[in-house]
């Protein structure tokens, strides 16, 4: 279901799972992008029971006529078509009854195990996250790799993958000035997520490792690594105070 549309989900991805996590909404919202595009929000907490309901979501509509296809973010799914539908608002009624029917995909996840070099230049903001949380670093360091995360949405850039829930001890505001450019592998932490950098780009969140592994290859049939529904578990390679 992630494809080229991971990019336009990225900043309403981001933004819903902020806005949820901070203000749980009392029903799910329906909104036009466009002529070829709908976003479905969902309403409730940012947890895995409702991230498989979008899950189950996105699978049910896929197989809607007219729909090119159905991207999942963060608590929200995204809708595109292959020309403009004559009845969306039939569609978008489509969508809350299906929703309303509390269905929960459970897929067959892959775990992954990641080494990861926490500090030094991988992880610029490893000693901030320590001054923020009270914590030292190591603790900051065993509690990141202490539990297993879960895939809840590709998005940000091909084979970014957004990883919940973080230990509520690491969870951290977003940076008031985000980096212009973190390296492919950068392990960082953004609110009640973590997450591992497919590319080089610019980042919002606290960097704090770095991986080697590579979680985007577009030579191959299955291009990203993750897929939504994996489990990513951390462990150290080596910690750079």
């Amino acid at each position: 279901m992630a494809g080229s549309e991971g990019a336009i989900m990225t900043m309403r991805s981001q933004h819903s799972a902020s806005r949820v996590a901070d203000h749980a909404k009392d029903r799910p919202h329906v909104s036009h992008l466009g002529t070829s595009a709908l976003l479905f929000e969902a309403p409730g907490a940012f947890d895995l029971q409702n991230q498989r309901r979008i899950w189950a979501l996105g699978h049910k509509a896929q197989g809607w006529p007219d729909v090119r296809e159905a991207v999942p973010g963060m608590t929200n799914l995204l809708l595109t078509f292959k020309t403009p539908p004559r009845h969306i608002e039939a569609l978008a009624t489509a969508l809350l009854e299906a929703w309303e029917s509390g269905d929960e995909w459970t897929v067959q996840a892959k775990t992954f195990d990641i080494p990861v070099t926490y500090g030094g230049k991988d992880g610029p903001d490893l000693h901030h996250m320590a001054e923020h949380t009270g914590l030292s670093i190591d603790d900051v360091v065993r509690i990141h790799t202490g539990i297993p995360y879960t895939v809840f949405a590709l998005g940000s850039h091909p084979g970014y993958g957004y990883l919940g829930i973080v230990d509520p001890r690491l969870a951290i505001p977003r940076r008031k000035v985000p980096r212009v450019s973190v390296p492919a592998g950068s392990v960082s932490i953004g609110g009640m997520q973590t997450g591992v950098s497919a590319s080089p780009g610019p980042s919002g969140w606290h960097t704090i490792g770095r991986a080697t592994m590579s979680f985007f290859d577009p030579t191959l049939p299955e291009p990203a690594l993750l897929s939504p529904g994996d489990i990513v578990r951390f462990h150290v390679e080596r910690i750079i105070p």
